[in-house]
This record gives C-alpha cells, sequence and structure tokens, in this order.
C-alpha cells in the first residue's frame, strides 16, 4: 500500500555541469541529500516498496511552455533545460531506474500528477501511502505533495532527501508548509518504521 516516488532525478539538477546543479549543490551538500536519496532507493528495493521515478522532460524547443511564460517555466525554457535527448534530462546514475520499475510519463509542469499517469499508477497498485522525495522542495515536491494530499493519500515528505535553491528556502518549506499537506519525516524514520512493521508481523 506504500510507494516511493522519487522526482527529477535528473542532471540537470543532480551532477555537476547541470544547468540547475549550481542551484541546488549548496542544499544537497548540507543535507546529504542524493546519498540518502540512493540508499532510500536501494532500501525500497531491498523491501519490496513500489518504486515510482517521475522524470520531467520537454521537447527540443520547449514548445510545450506558453511563448512568454513567467517564473520558473520561463527560466526552464529560456535555459534549454530538461530537453529531452540531452545528457541533462537523463537520470542521475546511480538513482536510474532498474528493469521493473515505474517511470511516469507526460511531466512537463510542476506537479507530478498533472498531464501525467501517476495518479493510474498508484491506482492500480492499491496506493495508500506516497512518500516523496526530489526536488525541488518548494516547487514540484510541494505541487505533487498538495494534489496527492487533496486526492486522498497519506502523503510523508522528506527532510532529508529533497533540495530547494537555497537553505531558507528547504528550512522555510517543512517549517511553514508541508506540515499541513504531509507527514514531514525523514528517510532514517521511513526505515526504521519499515523494519519494525516487518518485525512486528513476521
Amino acid at each position: 500500500e506504500t510507494a516511493c516516488v522519487f522526482i527529477e532525478y535528473q542532471n540537470e539538477f543532480t551532477t555537476e555541469g547541470g544547468k540547475l546543479y549550481p542551484a541546488t549543490k549548496e542544499v544537497m551538500e548540507k543535507t546529504g541529500m542524493l546519498e540518502n536519496s540512493t540508499k532510500l532507493l536501494e532500501f525500497c528495493r531491498g523491501k519490496g516498496i513500489c518504486v515510482i521515478h517521475c522524470p520531467i522532460n520537454f521537447e527540443p524547443g520547449h514548445n510545450e511552455i506558453a511563448e512568454k511564460p513567467y517564473g520558473i517555466l520561463a527560466g526552464i525554457k529560456d535555459g534549454s533545460a530538461f530537453e529531452r535527448g540531452d545528457s541533462g534530462s537523463e537520470f542521475y546514475e546511480p538513482m536510474k531506474p532498474i528493469e521493473g520499475e515505474l517511470v511516469v510519463k507526460g511531466k512537463s509542469g510542476l506537479c507530478s500528477f498533472a498531464s501525467t499517469n501517476l495518479d493510474f499508477l498508484l491506482r492500480q497498485r492499491n496506493v495508500k501511502n506516497v512518500i516523496l522525495a526530489g526536488f525541488l522542495t518548494n516547487c514540484c515536491v510541494e505541487s505533487t505533495m498538495r494534489n496527492a494530499y487533496e486526492k486522498g493519500f497519506k502523503v510523508f515528505t522528506l527532510k532529508d532527501c529533497t533540495a530547494a535553491t537555497s537553505m531558507p528556502a528547504q528550512e522555510a518549506a517543512f517549517e511553514h508548509n508541508f506540515g499541513m499537506f504531509s507527514v514531514p519525516t525523514t528517510s532514517k524514520e521511513i526505515t526504521e518504521a519499515v523494519e519494525i512493521m516487518e518485525a512486528v508481523t513476521s
């Protein structure tokens, strides 16, 4: 009944040379976000927890986005970020999906539900609990969290497996917003809870 959704673990954010790497580097380093996320992914695989990867991609030219966008989509379009076929849109190597894992199709906006098949994938597996990790904390993760909450899922957000473009933004999101729409927690607390549950039911 639980799925872990890994949002936008792509080179643009995670890897030196990525267009948004300079913006996320500080938070990733301070929280150990990439190392924690990789460990969580391996844990989920080992325990048979449903893993869903949710990349964002645009066709060359970013014609999916309005001609004169504003806000974060303007930055993505102007910087030609996450362009299909470019190395920046490829998965971060340690977080690449393996055979049998689910990859969300159609994400070209902020919320992981809008324009995608994520809801279908979750409902097909009778998922009730959704764990969210990824980028950006106060953008795509937050948009997905709010939508998942309104759809009736129990949502968990991971302080140590998410990253914003600054520590103040990262901390403010969890301090002021995330508790209204999710259970803010850490990957350590999640893994411990799963192991306790296993011990109780075995």
